[in-house]
This record gives C-alpha cells, sequence and structure tokens, in this order.
C-alpha cells in the first residue's frame, strides 16, 4: 500500500465516523488535506478505543496500543502496518510532531473508559487540555504552524473542546456519564464565556494554521449559544442546519478566516 492509498483510507475514515470534519478538512488547500486528514483518523480511532467495549481492561489495552505504536515511531523501530499508523509515522517524521502531544492526548482519554466524573475543575480543564487543546495543536503543526504558536493553539482547541463536549452531554449523560464538574446554569453559562475567551483572545504569527483552526468553525456559535442559554445544552438544540452549517463554513473560506 503506498501513501496515497493511506491517505485516501484515512480521509474515508474522517468522512464515516467525522462528517463536519471531514467538510472542513475538505474546504482546506488540497496540499494541507492529507495532513489533516492523518491527524484527524489517528483522533477518531483513539476516541474510539474506550467505547468499542464495555470491559475496562480491552479498553486501557486499545489504549495502550497506541501508545505502544507512537513509542515505536519515536524510537525509530520498524513500523507495524496500520492505515493510520503507518501515514501517521510518515508525517511525525515529516513535521518533527511532538511525541509528548500524542501521549498525552491518548492517556487522557483512558477517563473515557471509567463513569467516574471529573475529581475537580484542574482535572476537567487538563482532560480538555490534552484531548482537544493537543490535537488542535497537532493538526496545526501539521499544515506547517510554527511551534512558537502551540500554545495559542492549544487554547483554540480548548475553546472548540468545550464546545464539542457541551453538543455530546446528552449522550454522554445516556450512557451513565457526567463530564461538567459542576452542571448548575450558571457555572455552565460561565464555562461558555470562559471557552469562547479563549478562542476569542488568541493571537498567531502567521496564517499558516487556518486551514486547521477552521475545523473549528462552528464552535463559537455554539458556545454564544450556550452563554444565552444554558439549557440548550441538555436540550440538544446547539447544532445548526447542515445548510447553515456549510454556509457558514462556505463564509470562512470565502474570507480566508477561521
Amino acid at each position: 500500500m503506498n501513501f496515497e492509498e493511506d491517505i485516501g483510507n484515512c480521509a474515508d475514515l474522517v468522512r464515516r465516523g467525522d462528517h463536519d470534519r471531514f467538510l472542513a478538512i475538505m474546504s482546506a488547500p488540497v496540499k494541507e488535506r492529507g495532513a489533516l486528514f492523518v491527524i484527524f483518523a489517528f483522533n477518531l480511532e483513539v476516541v474510539r478505543a474506550p467505547w468499542v467495549t464495555k470491559e475496562p481492561m480491552i479498553s486501557e489495552m486499545r489504549l495502550q496500543w497506541w501508545i505502544d505504536s507512537i513509542d515505536e515511531i519515536f524510537q525509530g523501530n520498524t513500523i507495524r502496518k496500520h492505515e493510520v499508523i503507518t501515514p501517521l509515522a510518515k508525517l511525525i517524521k515529516q513535521k518533527n510532531l511532538p511525541k509528548q502531544l500524542f501521549i498525552e492526548l491518548i492517556n487522557a482519554r483512558r477517563w473515557d473508559i471509567y463513569k467516574k466524573p471529573h475529581d475537580h475543575a484542574y482535572a476537567f480543564d487538563d482532560y480538555i487540555m490534552a484531548t482537544s487543546g493537543n490535537l488542535m495543536a497537532l493538526a496545526c503543526l501539521a499544515v506547517g504552524m510554527p511551534f512558537s504558536d502551540i500554545n495559542s493553539a492549544k487554547e483554540y482547541g480548548y475553546g472548540d473542546g468545550i464546545a464539542r463536549l457541551f453538543v455530546a452531554i446528552p449522550i454522554l449523560e445516556e450512557n451513565n456519564r457526567y463530564p461538567l464538574v459542576n452542571g448548575t446554569e450558571n457555572a455552565v453559562s460561565l464555562l461558555a464565556n470562559t471557552a469562547l475567551n479563549k478562542m476569542n483572545s488568541v493571537v498567531f504569527s502567521d496564517k499558516s494554521a487556518i486551514p486547521a483552526l477552521r475545523l473549528a468553525w462552528l464552535s463559537k456559535s455554539i458556545l454564544i449559544k450556550v452563554q444565552k442559554n444554558p439549557k440548550s445544552v441538555i436540550l440538544g438544540i446547539l447544532y445548526p442546519s447542515e445548510f447553515i452549517k456549510k454556509l457558514l463554513l462556505f463564509s470562512k473560506v470565502i474570507r480566508r478566516t477561521f
């Protein structure tokens, strides 16, 4: 299997499992799409690991498999043949992506295996930053963002992660998982405000990260809705229609912004 076939497989994984991000990636310049498909196919596989079985030990083993695979890449060992790992190894070497961001992201997903709430707000913030913040940083680095902008990318990713969490809460609670430390309306509104402020305050040294940052194109509007009406979270009415989603994305592309 060649690299182009690997990219095609990653694109298909994202198309089937994360359609909104697939749309956003397709709005990126052609030369950047492959890297983004690889990063988000990796994320999709890691996110799924805790949910494919009800046996915690098996979920732990699945996440450990990903950690071992990342270790092999950075140790320069023979890379196992896999539709995501194979192109990911090449991308890591091409873009000099930091190992720590991958390991923190995978380890943070261990929380998803169990039904225990976060112990405190700091643990919650660490989880969002390690999952969504690190993911955005990796995506931005993969499309050429300077390493000096990593913290800005992570802050922007944090806001995106909070927005996506708000959308997912009804499903999570159906599965007896309660991610928010404080689920009162005031606390939810404040969290949305904090996340929105992070997204609005970040500064980047150039425009190279825009194709990756654009994957969060819905998040600010979601956070504004939650800020104004925190009940919208549990009611599950945060996502716009398909037409509005595509219109918002198109406007970002036309204005060459995120």
